[in-house]
């Protein structure tokens, strides 16, 4: 603890933490860019590598499977060799990736270069949190809450990027545009990241854990994202089961458990993660849902309806800055709780329209109010989450702490998805009063993301 100790001895942020901070934000934003290239670029490629809509899914979804198979082996990759030297492997092989999937010749090049980069990115996604945890001590709120502008702002520059891109060259250069990033990432990391070689411990490899856990983590949220189907429903039922057996195994092997459920004994860890489930509900809820009542229960178009939902992220992107200092001032419970509460009150209007008139002005306020709203939320949690626990755990913690915001998206949106079409066979005419039920459903999930928010602490007390 004595470097996190000597960050916190002052009231100024140790230069240090910039610097770390500057480096791990680099992995993130590339990968968030990289997606939202490769989404708006899909129909593209496919029609250049001749290939069916079925298949060039996989471009996608095989890199989302890879990420998945591989998020559980972070805290355990981190302990045995340390985080920088992951950080620098994970990152060359993301960049060496993006080189094959540029030179890719056929899809099946392509998704197998995908699957590549997936396998990198499920280790790289959640150590930036951890990292951050690890040298800014109580200021990890503050500083949070400047990376995550960043992050917000790669998948707007993805788009454009993307269409500049192909319009004047290639679709292979959609991904040669990461070969400078992870250079210049590369580069970066070696000088700047503090060694961590002391925290290196060599606890043994839970094999029958991770047998269980990384397919059952992968078919849980295919399963959940295709539960309208058979198969969906089938993978489902199998990842359920994989994890269901991970936990009975995980509680018998405690602490030496790839995953150490023990740390969801600490009151504060397991709400935050709890928060962390439900906040990431709410925001892809929010993103499923929305766009549908605009677009089919009020008839607008799609350019309409976008210009509309990103004061959303606007509103996001205002509250984030502005994390560490209400944080410092008021506290973790306040904010998040806050947060929690103005997100809900930015989705009740949706019910007045709904019953009564839609109003255009009501929308963007309504939602810039929800967007500034979730962004008070997650910050405050996943701090006292990390707060919450010694150093030497800080590796399995992210691990946890992680997979439980990754199911919370797809755990939202299968039962919106349910509950929106049993709607349907209730209210068979498209219109708003549709979406009445799927909007309750959605302020039903804020209510208790509120209740969850206020058993955080009311500050942070790192560990020793």
């Amino acid at each position: 603890m004595s470097n996190t100790t000597s960050l916190n001895a002052s009231e100024g942020i140790n230069p240090q933490v910039w610097k770390v901070a500057a480096v791990v934000i680099v992995g993130p934003f590339m990968t968030q860019m990289d997606s939202t290239v490769v989404n708006v670029s899909l129909s593209a490629i496919r029609m250049e590598l001749h290939s069916s809509i079925a298949t060039a899914q996989w471009i996608i979804g095989g890199y989302l499977l890879a990420l998945a198979l591989m998020l559980p082996l972070s805290g355990w990759l981190v302990d045995r060799i340390g985080a920088k030297r992951l950080y620098l492997g994970c990152f060359s092989v993301f960049t060496l990736a993006s080189l094959l999937c540029g030179s890719a010749r056929t899809m099946e090049e392509l998704i197998g270069a995908r699957l590549i980069q997936g396998i990198a990115g499920g280790l790289l996604a959640p150590m930036t949190q951890m990292m951050i945890a690890r040298v800014a001590g109580k200021h990890m709120a503050r500083v949070l809450g400047y990376l995550v502008v960043p992050i917000m702002i790669a998948p707007i520059i993805g788009p454009v990027l993307a269409g500049a891109i192909l319009k004047y060259t290639s679709w292979p250069w959609l991904f040669y545009i990461n070969l400078p990033i992870g250079v210049l990432g590369l580069l970066l990391a070696s000088l700047l990241l503090p060694s961590d070689e002391t925290s290196i411990q060599k606890r043994p490899f839970d094999l029958l854990g991770f047998l269980l856990i990384s397919p059952g983590l992968a078919c849980l949220l295919y399963g959940l994202q295709h539960a309208s189907d058979s198969d969906g429903k089938l993978i489902l039922l199998l990842g359920s089961v994989l994890t269901m057996a991970f936990i009975w195994h995980a509680k018998r092997k405690g602490s030496a458990a790839l995953i150490d459920l023990e740390l969801f004994h600490n009151r504060i860890f397991s709400t935050a993660a709890m928060t962390q489930f439900l906040s990431n509900g709410m925001f892809y809820a929010r993103q499923f849902l929305i766009p549908l009542y605009l677009i089919t229960g009020c008839a607008l178009s799609p350019s309409k309806a976008g210009s509309m939902i990103a004061a959303m992220g606007l509103g996001m992107m205002c509250s984030f800055p502005l994390m560490g200092w209400l944080t410092g001032r008021f506290g973790c419970r306040a904010v998040s709780t806050g947060g929690a509460l103005l997100a809900l009150l930015g989705m009740l209007p949706f019910v007045w329209m709904i019953q009564y008139e839609f109003s255009s002005t009501l929308t963007v306020v309504s939602l810039f109010v929800a967007g500034a709203g979730h962004g008070m939320i997650n910050i405050p949690s996943v701090s006292a989450a990390y707060a919450s626990v010694s150093r030497d755990k800080l590796a399995v913690a992210n691990t946890a702490l992680n997979i439980a915001q990754r199911l919370g998206g797809p755990v939202a949106t299968t039962v919106l998805a349910i509950v929106m079409s049993l709607a349907a066979s209730i209210y068979p005419a498209s219109g708003p009063h549709s979406f009445m039920t799927a909007f309750v459903l959605v302020i039903a999930l804020h209510l208790l993301a509120l209740v969850s928010a206020s058993r955080l602490p009311i500050s942070m007390h790192t560990p020793n």
